[in-house]
């Protein structure tokens, strides 16, 4: 009896470490099968090599300035009895802005005035009775210096009169007014600014070992925060016959119109100065671009081959890709584009997105919505 039972319970231990040992051959043999299976491609999205017209900039910052720009300030003290202009007014050349407090040298230019009248009527006296030997010559020498001087006085305080009022020195836009009616300002004081905008300055500075490439009347694209939509075009006007001691840098200024009077002086400024004629040359999206310490690298689009070296095709009878890791040369960027100077053809496949999931040899498969040439989007409209 005894031994049946223990017949039986090795007949359930066997039983249990088959079904155990089977199990366990099944996991490794899905295992195996899921291992040897083919990976399903992975989707990318490429973008072709193209041969395109580029043409050289040079980049360069900078910042606005007015074409006429002043801060309009008192030359001597006193109260303001008129104010002549609206902040934001556009103003003519001459125009009257601002008057001070001149009641005192009105009256002492009356008095000059009587008195210049005064000297001249003796001077003209004087003048015939010398002919007629009726007074010394001595005596015509004063009346001539008399009228002089009451002359010079009246002049003098025509001129204190005229520094008691400010006139647009050229025609601008007036900018906010600091004072008001009934102030007494010193000698100095701002009241304004005035800003020339029919025509800006775009001053900026380059290295020196580019001056040779630079000439006056080269054209400047110039492009500002304010209107990231636009480029507005400018020429250079002139370049300073001195390169900085501290930066080896000269500075240049370039002129461009501002007849809509949209840019203001002071706006910061990105500007690209075109060098020399269109070449062609190869480009690509920098999206494209893997940058590492070892190289600048893409991955192209090639047919997959097996391992006897033949294309491998799918079960449709379409040519399965793969990609290839390349090494490349870049060189100027610009719009979101970068040259490949090295590397690469016309024509090739070069993918721009998914390339974290990539390495070498892997089977991908292009989107059928994603293969398109290298565009530009998005470029700024050329004023």
């Amino acid at each position: 009896m005894l031994r049946r039972r223990m017949l039986i319970m090795l007949g359930i231990v066997v039983i249990v470490v088959l079904a155990l040992g089977g199990y366990k051959a099944f996991s490794i043999y899905k295992q195996i099968q899921q291992f040897t299976a083919p990976k399903p491609p992975i989707n990318i999205t490429v973008a072709i090599v193209e041969e395109r017209a580029w043409q050289s900039r040079l980049p360069a910052i900078g910042s606005l300035k007015a074409l006429q720009g002043v801060n309009l300030s008192l030359e001597v003290a006193g109260t303001v009895k008129a104010l002549q202009f609206e902040s934001g007014q556009k103003v003519k050349l001459g125009q009257p802005l601002l008057q001070l407090d001149s009641d005192v040298e009105k009256a002492l230019l009356g008095t000059a005035e009587a008195d210049l009248g005064l000297a001249q009527v003796d001077y003209a006296r004087g003048s015939k009775l010398v002919g007629d030997s009726a007074i010394s010559r001595g005596e015509f020498d004063k009346l001539a210096a008399s009228q002089k001087k009451a002359a010079a006085t009246v002049a003098q305080l025509n001129a204190s009169l005229a520094k008691k009022r400010i006139l647009a020195p050229f025609s601008g836009t007036i900018g906010i007014r600091q004072v008001d009616v009934g102030d007494y300002l010193a000698s100095g004081t701002v009241i304004a600014t005035l800003q020339d905008l029919s025509s800006l300055y775009a001053d900026f500075f380059v290295p020196e070992h580019v001056l040779p490439k630079l000439a006056i009347g080269q054209q400047v694209q110039v492009s500002v925060a304010a209107y990231p939509e636009r480029i507005f075009k400018a020429r250079i006007s002139a370049i300073n016959p001195k390169v900085e001691d501290a930066t080896r840098n000269v500075q240049v200024r370039a002129t461009l119109p501002n007849p809509e009077g949209k840019l203001l002086p002071g706006m910061f400024a990105n500007l690209q100065v075109m060098l020399g004629q269109d070449t062609r040359e190869l480009v690509l999206p920098e999206s494209s671009i893997t940058y590492t310490l070892y190289g600048n690298s893409v991955y192209v689009v090639v047919p997959k081959n097996g391992a006897d070296g033949e294309p491998e095709k799918n079960d449709k009878g379409e040519q399965q890709l793969a990609v290839e890791r390349r090494f490349v040369e870049t060189g100027e960027r610009r719009g979101g584009l970068v040259i490949i100077s090295k590397g690469l053809k016309a024509g090739e496949q070069v993918v721009t997105g998914g390339q974290l999931k990539l390495d070498n040899g892997t089977h991908v498969a292009i989107s059928a919505d994603q293969e398109v040439p290298v565009e530009q989007s998005n470029q700024p409209r050329v004023d």
